[in-house]
Order: C-alpha cells, then structure tokens, then sequence
C-alpha cells in the first residue's frame, strides 16, 4: 500500500518546488531572465537578435537602443513611446547594469510597464553584479 503513495507524494512535492522556483517577488519570473552568455551567442551569431533595450546610465550592448534611467519618469516615457511601434510578441529583452538587481532603480519601473502593456516575450538581461563584471569583464559584444 505504501508503494502506491510514494509516487503521487513524490510527484506533489516536486511541482509545489517547482512552482516556488518559477515565482520571484519581482515583476519579472525566473523564465523572463536571459543569461548574458546566451544575448552574446545570438549577437555573435547575427540569429534570433531580440530587440535589446538599455534602460541605465549607458549603452553597452552592440545593438541596443539607449533610452535612459528608467527610474525616472521622462525615460519611462521614452520607453513607452519606442515599443508603441513594437509588436506585443516581439522578442525584447531589457538591460540596465548600473549595480545588482536588489540595489536597482531601473529595471522594475521598465518591467512592470512592459507587463502593463501587455508585452507577451520581453525579458531581463540576469545581470548579477553589473555590466562591467557581467558582460564587458566577460568579453562580450559592446558598442
């Protein structure tokens, strides 16, 4: 009889993990964070280049659109007035790195309006510490 419980139980105890890994206290999911390696790999490749937003202090990024400190709310604007000429599933993916995410001032004002608006595939570049460690550091692709 125990036999036949210790599946279920088991199955029930990985979905409840795997529903608490996939949720964050941020306006983003864990699906929604790109790793850098990966954004490099599609910039070297010229494949697949999603639309790459810098919402900080600079562009970094080979092929980003700079629209400024989104912590501010002219930056918002500008935001909101470049992807009104986006399609909703478009691939998008955002990026600030002036410092680690907890600390940032920038990317849950930018996030929070990309899901307001109803954008379906945008993401967040994982930035962990910063743009210069986590992406010039790494000898990625800059302008």
């Amino acid at each position: 009889m125990k036999k036949n419980y210790f599946p279920i139980l088991l199955l029930i105890i990985m979905s409840c993990n795997q529903n608490q890994n996939s949720k964050t206290h941020e306006p983003w999911g864990v699906s929604q964070l790109l790793e850098p390696k990966l954004l490099s790999y599609k910039i070297e490749s010229g494949k697949d280049i999603p639309k790459i937003i810098s919402i900080g202090p600079g562009v970094v990024i080979k092929n980003s659109i700079g629209i400024g400190e989104c912590r501010y709310n002219e930056n918002i604007e500008k935001l909101k007035s470049l992807i009104s000429g986006y399609k909703k599933d478009d691939k998008i993916v955002l990026y600030c790195g002036c410092c680690p995410f907890k600390n940032c001032p920038n990317i849950r004002p930018a996030f929070t309006l990309m899901n307001k608006l109803g954008f379906k595939n945008h993401k967040l570049l994982n930035i962990k510490n910063n743009i210069k460690a986590d992406w010039i550091d790494m000898g990625y692709q800059t302008e």
